[in-house]
């Protein structure tokens, strides 16, 4: 169970109640597999006749299949309003739909041998088992989520940041107080960002906020040797992302790009909406490979596991090493904020 199934997002507390989300991808395929394997269990447990089998999985197939496929099409069209309704409410209603799907499909196929009572039932159970499935889910994964959210803080901030930015305002206390003294507040904003329990998707305006912070704390100790270009479409601030998902793709990239250098080079960071997705891509030098410091990848792991608890099969994170650059490239589903419910 991802993340994302839960429409608000909200605590542990309250996922277990969540509807899943029928619009994401991982979720459809979870659906079809499980309702199909319900479907055959049904049919091996009635079988008498070997010889009958694959005849009764084929009824099988024309029965269950375009009543599955027209209430998973009619759960996603209805999704925006199931991420808004009570739990109870979205129950009902996919229950409803299933049971409409059931109906409509059994005065298709004109069945003979099966009642509308018993069709309607099946269908229901089917759905039960289903729902009851990504309730559980959430429940079995929340260790999962939590380590993962362990792995994000030692991820996040390696402890020779904080060493180096201490020494960084240390240097320029006496020459510029008040630069120190923004610098202690910036890095009081990042550790307190960090300290967050960063459940919830944010928009991405937020992020690029905090990587400034960032950047500018290690500009104390790099000064001209670091540069930053940010290419931001405005069609992607809408959008909302994971917490803490650009800041240590960028610490990465100075921490690989621009230390072991001895001349002046860019972090280029581009965060651009093309259609139903939005593009991040995160890009640094390369240095002379005898002076690059050695990295464990924990960085890009954990946020392959946080894409995966949030968006399920629908983001993906490649990287590509190029002659002269490294580039970390994200691609996320476009998710705008849904409207709050009406009391």
């Amino acid at each position: 169970m991802i993340i994302k199934q839960n429409p608000h997002l909200a605590g542990a507390a309250e996922a277990p109640r969540a509807l899943p989300d029928f619009r994401n991808l991982g979720v459809v395929l979870r659906i079809l597999l499980l309702v199909n394997g319900l479907a055959v269990v049904a049919v091996l447990l009635r079988n008498a006749d070997v010889s009958l089998l694959p005849d009764e999985l084929l009824d099988m197939a024309m029965r269950v299949e375009f009543p599955l496929i027209l209430a998973v099409a009619l759960l996603f069209l209805l999704q925006p309003w199931l991420a808004r309704c009570a739990a109870v409410v979205g129950w009902l209603a996919v229950a409803g739909v299933v049971a409409g799907g059931a109906v409509f499909s059994h005065g298709l196929l004109a069945s003979a041998d099966g009642g509308l009572v018993r069709v309607v039932g099946w269908a229901l159970a089917a759905a039960l088992c289903v729902l009851v499935y990504f309730r559980r889910h959430v429940a079995a994964h929340e260790p999962a989520l939590a380590e993962a959210r362990l792995l994000a803080l030692t991820a996040r901030i390696r402890p020779h940041f904080l060493f180096n930015s201490l020494n960084g305002v240390l240097g320029v206390l006496r020459a510029n107080p008040r630069r120190a003294e923004e610098a202690l507040e910036e890095l009081a904003d990042l550790f307190r960002a960090l300290m967050q329990a960063n459940r919830e998707l944010i928009p991405p305006a937020d992020e690029p906020a905090l990587c400034d912070r960032y950047l500018s704390l290690e500009s104390l100790r790099l000064g001209g040797r670091l540069q930053v270009a940010w290419q931001r479409d405005a069609a992607a601030d809408t959008a909302l992302v994971p917490p803490f998902l650009l800041q240590p793709l960028v610490e990465n990239a100075v921490f690989h790009g621009i230390e072991p250098g001895v001349g002046p080079g860019t972090v280029s960071i581009t965060i651009a909406r093309r259609g139903p997705v939005v593009h991040i891509e995160i890009a640094n030098p390369l240095p002379d490979p005898t002076s690059q410091q050695p990295g464990n990848r924990m960085a890009l792991d954990n946020i392959r596991e946080r894409l995966m608890l949030f968006y399920d099969l629908e983001a993906t994170l490649d990287t590509q090493q190029e002659p002269d650059a490294y580039r970390v490239r994200i691609v996320l589903p476009f998710r705008a904020a849904a409207p709050r419910p009406r009391p």
